[in-house]
């Protein structure tokens, strides 16, 4: 029997890398890798359907299947998770001392719906009280001019968003105080430059994030794995099989993490690190599957109905092809 061949973009993570070398391989599919970073291949694939796979935005996703609008099928596999309290920067002039006091500010993130900033929101909402409705949100482009909405918004009048002007960008807004905060997965380059006019809104971001998971157990997802529709309905059996290598390619790097015979990871103290994180999150710190993600999934589709992104409530039910549910 020929296997299947596709075409798969996705980052270098340790966890994608013997997916992307061949030294794992799903049954029954020769994949061609395409490395790219996320928000190209999120772009190229929700633009011009140019990958039979790909890692993909979770909040993208979940907002366009919420919609009944999504041309494509995920499996519950977590390319990228991050705790998104560091990625909250702020104007050191703009009266911000604590998270409460974003109410009534004026706050940007490169794209409104990034998962990203979804989850900053998310919890800004939850545990201080800071309603999506209460900031004046903008987008743009953070470091360059310009830049392009992925997925078509459709925001109730309650939510107050808006495009900054042409020729500016995020970071030069923040610096001059136009901005009094802003949501990134990536450093603004005054803060990289040392600017006293740039800071974290927590600066000891760590030991919040810890405190963070260990009351609401939430570690939040930000890329989720993809299949065009078509692809799968004629090859159903391709989602389990990519399925089961990820996990496979996953497990490798746990391995990589916890190798003391000479270290892998460029980090002196990476053994501990994994300790820690074992001691706090179990053995499986970095879990696929609904099951041990279904407090986050609720919690995201939650948070998109707040934030005015989706019209109701999507179940991991419906985000994850049927026959990796219960894998």
């Amino acid at each position: 029997m020929s296997r299947l061949r596709l075409s798969m973009a996705c980052w270098d993570y340790d966890r994608s890398r013997p997916l992307l070398d061949g030294s794992i391989r799903p049954e029954g599919i020769d994949l061609r890798p395409i490395v790219l970073p996320p928000g190209e291949t999120f772009a190229r694939m929700w633009q011009y359907r140019e990958f039979d796979a790909s890692e993909m935005s979770l909040a993208d996703y979940a907002t366009m299947t919420a919609r009944g609008e999504c041309p494509f099928i995920a499996i519950p596999v977590f390319p990228s998770r991050f705790f998104r309290h560091s990625c909250i920067y702020i104007n050191a002039g703009s009266g911000i001392r604590q998270p409460q006091d974003l109410a009534g500010k004026r706050v940007g993130s490169p794209q409104y719906q990034m998962t990203a900033a979804v989850f900053a929101r998310g919890m800004l909402h939850r545990e201080y009280g800071v309603a999506p409705e209460s900031v004046q949100w903008l987008w743009g482009g953070q470091e360059s001019p310009g830049a392009k909405e992925r997925i078509p918004l459709r925001l109730p009048a309650r939510i107050r968003l808006e495009k900054i002007s042409e020729g500016n960008t995020l970071s030069a807004m923040l610096e001059a105080g136009e901005l009094d905060a802003l949501i990134t997965p990536n450093f603004p380059s005054p803060f990289l430059a040392g600017s006293p006019r740039v800071v974290r809104l927590f600066p000891k971001y760590a030991e919040v994030e810890r405190d963070y998971y260990r009351r609401t157990k939430i570690f939040p997802i930000m890329h989720t794995f993809v299949l065009k529709k078509e692809v799968y309905e004629q090859n159903p059996w391709a989602a389990h099989s990519l399925y089961v290598a990820w996990v496979k390619a996953r497990d490798a790097a746990y391995r990589e993490l916890y190798e003391t015979d000479a270290l892998k990871i460029t980090l002196p103290w990476v053994v501990s690190h994994t300790e820690e994180m074992r001691g706090l999150m179990g053995a499986d710190f970095w879990p696929y599957g609904v099951k041990a993600n279904r407090m986050v999934l609720d919690a995201l589709a939650q948070y998109l109905v707040e934030q005015g992104l989706a019209p109701r409530a999507v179940t991991a039910e419906e985000l994850f092809a049927p026959n990796t549910l219960d894998t």
